[in-house]
């Protein structure tokens, strides 16, 4: 029962997400639907759930507020989160990262093809300049939590996809970090193959799949 209630959940997302999770491309203005913001819905409602975060909040909150680094005021939340998803989306635009915003919450889709090369967590050099533009940016705007989450297609097996996963997250986790991004903000989580946005049947679809996400949340000071 459980499980058929989080499957609903899942569905009601996508719906939701098709009137509300569209995405403008910065330079033909065109609109559509995120894949990113699907395959979130999708592993928000039978994972953790939405808003969960990587070891969650409450140590984390503590970890930041130690390194000095203030909460939101509620009613301030929109417009902050608002001015760095303007700024993101600015900064990459033309690079295939996809910005996709999710209420109070940025998602940014960072394709393997850019960001590393087959079987290898070492970030590409023509793609560290996007990942220094969106550190610049994760540094100014530093009131909130940060998740890297790595993902694999469905090729090969779990002992190979999980550990490169893991890697790929911690690979551009360190990198924001040498680049001005407080390490007390950031989690991190590899996924394998578990959460596809796309069918995992066809080369394009794996392609897809094969990505890094970066998710923003701000620290808000009404949470417990």
């Amino acid at each position: 029962m459980a499980l058929s209630n989080r499957l609903m959940g899942a569905v009601a997302g996508v719906a939701l997400l098709g009137a509300t999770a569209c995405t403008t491309d910065p330079v033909t203005g065109e609109q559509r639907l995120s894949r990113a913001a699907i395959g979130a819905a999708l592993g928000g409602a039978l994972g953790a759930g939405s808003g969960a975060l990587v070891g969650g909040r409450n140590n984390r909150t503590e970890a930041i507020v130690g390194a000095g680094i203030g909460a939101i005021a509620g009613g301030a939340i929109g417009g902050y989160m608002d001015r760095q998803e303007r700024e993101l989306r600015q900064k990459t635009a033309g690079t295939d990262v996809e910005v996709v915003r999710q209420g109070d919450e940025i998602v940014l889709n960072m394709p393997s093809g850019i960001t590393f090369a087959t079987n290898s967590y070492t970030i590409q050099p023509q793609f560290q300049r996007t990942l220094d533009d969106v550190a610049s940016t994760l540094a100014s705007y530093n009131q909130t939590f940060i998740d890297v989450y790595g993902h694999t297609d469905s090729t090969g097996n779990d002992s190979i996809n999980n550990p490169l996963s893991q890697n790929r997250a911690q690979a551009v986790s360190g990198y924001l970090v040498t680049r001005g991004v407080a390490a007390a903000r950031i989690g991190t989580q590899g996924f394998g193959s578990s959460r596809p946005i796309a069918s995992n049947d066809t080369a394009d679809g794996r392609q897809q799949n094969r990505r890094v996400e970066i998710k923003i949340v701000p620290v808000s000071d009404t949470q417990g």
